[in-house]
């Protein structure tokens, strides 16, 4: 079972690099070696908060579920978070080939078609357009937005 990260034994648990990989005529995605070791016992998809697909493991999918089902039902912010996360999800499991199937819905919302991107982010992976993750990845690397966007955090 992947634990969340959280103490430096765990560094072996988590999602890290960028990959590009093809998806075929079905909508299958092939998963680095990597990553599929780590969402071995199945795994859950769902739209992003970015215009991207997230892929959590089924025991951070639980534990978000866990903390959303003590979110308030009579705060719409809550239950638009809840709508966005829960209502586009999909268990999938690695074929033997190491791909997962992409349901064509969530590919159509995120403009996935031929090509991916896979990008690990501590706890999950994210899966991008290569168009729409060229236009992330240049963001995030604008030295002077970044010094305002990320002065508050305190890593």
């Amino acid at each position: 079972m992947v634990r969340r990260f959280g103490f430096k034994e765990d560094i072996e648990l988590m999602f890290l690099n960028t990959y590009h990989h093809n998806l075929d005529e079905k909508g299958r995605l092939t998963i680095p070696a990597r990553y599929r070791e780590l969402i071995s016992e199945g795994a859950y998809i769902t739209l992003g908060f970015d215009h991207n697909l997230m892929v959590l493991t089924t025991s951070y999918f639980n534990e978000i579920a866990e903390r959303s089902a003590k979110l308030s039902l009579t705060d719409p912010t809550s239950r638009q978070l809840m709508r966005l996360i829960f209502s586009n999800a999909e268990r999938v499991e690695i074929d033997k080939a190491g791909r997962i199937l992409i349901p064509q819905s969530l590919r159509e919302a995120v403009q996935l078609e031929t090509e991916a991107v896979l990008v690990g982010v501590l706890n999950y992976f994210e899966i991008w357009s290569p168009s729409l993750w060229n236009h992330q990845s240049e963001s995030m690397t604008n030295a002077e937005a970044n010094e305002q966007r990320f002065s508050a955090l305190t890593l």
